[in-house]
């Protein structure tokens, strides 16, 4: 068996660490590889970062420490397997000199990388700018969560780089079932409390909608762009990983509208993955991946400005065989190339490849 250590950053809670690494972890070890997932933070801290409360230093330090501690032991292991960084907001060669000889591969799910070189402060830029790329320099291999980033990676220096999507588990996302009749056209949005601001790029056509129609959106917190509960009925539901497909059940579309930046241009896509497997037509911006997974009158619409988001919104409130027509698509784009069914093969022999 390859002894593999993980240094997530997050436990479930956290969706690129739930997603891009502890979901792999029974296929992994059916292929051969024996992964031992050593987080960084665990769910409570996330916790408190979604609900605003300010985090103890001394909590941090101790994570810190258990993290540096996790690192000296790498060296009984074949691979560490990194999600992004080690030891955030410290220098790369820190992290470098603590792994010594022991050979790892970095997973970018996101433009991390700009949280150093755009950042505010100079003297952050100064010291950190060139962070991720230094460690992606330093692996044996990047893997990249699209072209996008793995462009970076490229660009970097990386000697070796694979693009391996996120994707969902098609074990938890039965094939889909038609909707109730009846019910009001539900426009849906699932994601974390950081990326609620996006959904001002599609308020004006969520307004449009009006009182024939209904916004659920889930893990938003109470967030919703100033005035909009005035023009269109919105229910919010907290997200919970039980609760994930029973509350996409409830949408009828699912919307990932986006700003056109570096920071966006790095995103893997995942909300519309998740809508597509639940068998959703979806809209969304044409940004970063997006314009790889929607397939424009195929699977669902892509719109870059109010115009067209109202065009496509009321195209599927109207039309409930074409929302049935995109969502089939989508589902069975998952099914072929964005489930971890499909991709989990490929990452374990890339995994393996690398501890060689």
């Amino acid at each position: 068996m390859t002894a593999v250590l993980l240094l997530n950053r997050y436990d479930r809670l956290g969706a690129s660490s739930r997603l891009r690494f502890l979901d792999f972890l029974p296929a992994l070890e059916r292929a051969g590889l024996t992964v031992t997932a050593a987080p960084l933070f665990d769910d409570s801290y996330l916790r408190d970062l979604y609900a605003g409360r300010r985090q103890s230093p001394a909590r941090l330090a101790a994570a810190y420490a258990r993290r540096v501690g996790q690192i000296l032991g790498a060296r009984r292991f074949d691979l560490v397997w990194l999600e992004k960084e080690a030891l955030p907001w410290l220098p790369a060669g820190i992290e470098r000199a603590l792994l010594g000889r022991v050979p790892y591969v970095m997973d970018l799910d996101d433009a991390w990388f700009h949280r150093y070189d755009r950042h505010r402060a100079a003297p952050v830029r100064a010291v950190l700018g060139r962070k991720l790329e230094s460690l992606a320099r330093h692996a044996r291999l990047v893997i990249a969560g699209n072209a996008h980033l793995a462009d970076w990676a490229q660009a970097s220096g990386a000697r070796s780089v694979v693009e391996i999507p996120t994707v969902i588990d098609l074990d938890r996302y039965p094939p889909p079932v038609p909707a109730a009749e009846g019910r009001p056209f539900t426009v849906g949005w699932m994601g974390s409390p950081s990326s609620a601001p996006y959904l001002n790029q599609a308020a004006e056509a969520l307004a449009a909608l009006g009182g024939d129609a209904r916004l659920l959106l889930v893990g938003a917190h109470g967030t919703e762009p100033p005035g909009l509960a005035d023009r269109i009925a919105i229910q919010h539901e907290p997200w919970s990983e039980e609760r994930e497909t029973a509350l996409l059940a409830r949408f009828d579309a699912g919307i990932m509208p986006l700003a056109d930046g570096p920071w966006e241009r790095g995103k893997c896509g995942y909300k519309l993955i998740q809508y597509m497997a639940a068998g959703l037509p979806v809209v969304a911006s044409p940004v970063g991946v997006n314009t790889v997974l929607v397939q424009d009158g195929g699977n669902g619409f892509l719109a870059a400005d109010p115009g067209q988001w109202t065009a496509a919104l009321t195209r599927l409130a109207a039309d409930p065989a074409l929302r049935a027509r995109l969502g089939a698509a989508g589902r069975r784009l998952v099914e072929e190339r964005y489930s971890l069914q499909a991709v989990a093969p490929r990452l374990a022999e890339t995994l393996m490849g690398a501890a060689r």
